[in-house]
């Protein structure tokens, strides 16, 4: 059996391998046509230059001009002092605003249960652009809002400490300098010669991913101010289709130039991040706020103390103006520059000092570009006639200090509150029912009992200490009859709504 097996395997595995051998060419010459070339096939030749030199002339002037501008942004880290809650107050509200809000979501401090207020720091990221070689860097006040450490981030990865020269809450501005020189820096461009669908640039560092940059084009042009809380803040944004994330704050919206025509300061957005409305203050604003900021370490806004809305379609014909151009005034407060030149509610302000004016927008940040003592020249449209006033300007929040000054003398608390009649015209801005009586809201001082409380200007004060008012002087009388250290209750309309608040007098 031993020398069969043997016998078998001796003949048999040459056997097999002829076999298979045959099998194997039968497979070749059988198998398909697609199997028979299992290489690929060359891939289509890319398009030839000359058919795309316009797309590749365009990619490489963005990287000349992203080239150039990149080395003067910076990255501007700040530590800030702040007072945090427990985020389970005893009035069952929650934790209040975080500076993160600004910068990016999250606490890196987190909340502790039931300990009272206390200073914590907080850090804080922004952007910003170097504006001249010697180290001066623009960037928003918001960035650098309550800070006691500035921190300065380079394109080479250098870390400077940075000095705050001055900010403009205003304008939202703020100039900081770092002791170094030969800095790469941009040059300002001319924001009023910008137009809808030109290309602009956005740089910053969204999201603390530094020296990005985006492209877009200038959506629009003289977009308003979108502060409920403050009217006198100006308006005449850039809004660009140029991605703008929190962390692009302070950093420069620039032209195919490489020139700054705007600085990032924010965005509209359902959920915190871009939705392709993105907005910077234009150059226009900037430059003027930027040099006296490095001149004076503040800026000092003109001031005429009135209120100003658009001229529109509608409303042209009431007021005898046969182009919607101009600032209609809704509102002259007693006693203000505006008041005593002689302005009145329905003039339409047609020109500043011999120049046409389009809308309130560009009659505001003229104004507000102006120094107080200023004398300017308005042209004017009342009962379709033409006028000339000069009126004198003011430093916006001089009569804010008068009325606390006021208010001390007196010996009275000091409630921080501007109160004015509610007149017709009034009535119509705030849209508030024909039979409502009050004193409306004109200014609250910041850091006030008013502010305290919760008071914004244009609501009505309807009582004081369960007594109704009817007017300004109705107002002020009843709170300057609150004894001192006493607390006052006010019935306040807002927003279609009433509400007490708590006036509690100031300490000290």
């Amino acid at each position: 059996m031993t020398n069969w097996n043997k016998l078998t395997g001796r003949f048999l595995a040459p056997a097999l391998a002829a076999a298979m051998m045959l099998t194997l060419g039968a497979y070749e010459l059988a198998k398909p046509a697609s199997a028979a070339s299992m290489t690929p096939a060359p891939a289509a030749p890319a398009l030839d230059s000359g058919s795309v030199e316009a797309l590749l002339s365009l990619d490489r002037a963005m990287e000349s001009l992203a080239a150039r501008v990149t080395p003067a942004i910076v990255n501007v880290t700040v530590t800030s002092k702040t007072n945090l809650r427990s985020n389970a107050d005893e009035d069952g509200g929650g934790p209040p605003q975080q500076f993160g809000q600004q910068f990016g979501p999250g606490n890196p401090f987190g909340w502790q249960f039931g300990m009272p207020p206390r200073p914590q720091y907080e850090h804080g990221l922004g952007s910003g652009v170097i504006v001249s070689p010697d180290g001066y860097i623009v960037t928003n006040q918001h960035v650098v809002d309550g800070a006691t450490d500035i921190n300065v981030t380079l394109n080479d990865r250098r870390v400077l400490p940075g000095k705050l020269v001055g900010s403009d809450p205003l304008t939202d501005l703020a100039v900081i300098k770092v002791n170094a020189t030969d800095l790469p820096s941009v040059p300002w461009g001319d924001s009023t010669k910008l137009r809808p669908g030109q290309t602009v640039l956005a740089f910053g560092n969204p999201f603390g991913l530094r020296f990005t940059v985006t492209r877009g084009i200038v959506s629009a042009l003289n977009r308003p101010n979108p502060s409920a809380t403050d009217r006198r803040k100006p308006g005449e944004f850039i809004q660009t289709d140029a991605a703008i994330n929190p962390g692009n704050s302070g950093g420069p919206l620039v032209n195919a130039r490489g020139e700054v025509i705007g600085i990032n300061t924010f965005l509209v957005s359902g959920n915190g991040s871009f939705s392709g409305a993105g907005f910077a203050i234009p150059t226009q604003i900037v430059r003027p706020t930027v040099d006296a900021l490095i001149k004076n370490g503040k800026v000092e806004h003109g001031y005429m103390g009135i209120g100003i809305s658009d001229v529109t379609p509608e409303n042209a014909r009431f007021f005898d103006v046969k182009k919607a151009e101009g600032a209609l005034v809704t509102q002259v407060e007693t006693n203000s520059p505006g008041a005593r030149a002689g302005l009145k509610t329905g003039d339409v302000i047609t020109q500043l000092d011999g120049r046409p004016l389009n809308d309130s927008s560009e009659l505001q940040v003229q104004v507000g570009q102006k120094g107080p003592g200023t004398t300017i020249q308005l042209g004017i449209l009342r009962g379709g006639k033409s006028l000339n006033i000069p009126v004198t300007l003011e430093a916006m929040g001089s009569r804010d200090k008068e009325q606390a000054s006021a208010a001390g003398e007196r010996g009275k608390p000091r409630w921080g509150l501007g109160l004015g009649d509610l007149t017709p015209d009034v009535r119509e801005q705030l849209q508030a029912p024909k039979d409502l009586e009050g004193a409306v809201v004109g200014n609250v001082q910041p850091g006030s009992p008013a502010d305290n409380a919760g008071l914004e200007r244009g609501d009505v004060v309807l009582e004081v200490n369960r007594k109704r008012v009817e007017s300004a002087a109705e107002a002020v009388r009843e709170l300057q009859n609150v004894g001192q250290g006493q607390e006052a209750l006010v019935l306040v309309w807002s927003n279609g709504g009433q509400t007490f608040r708590v006036l509690h007098p100031s300490q000290g």
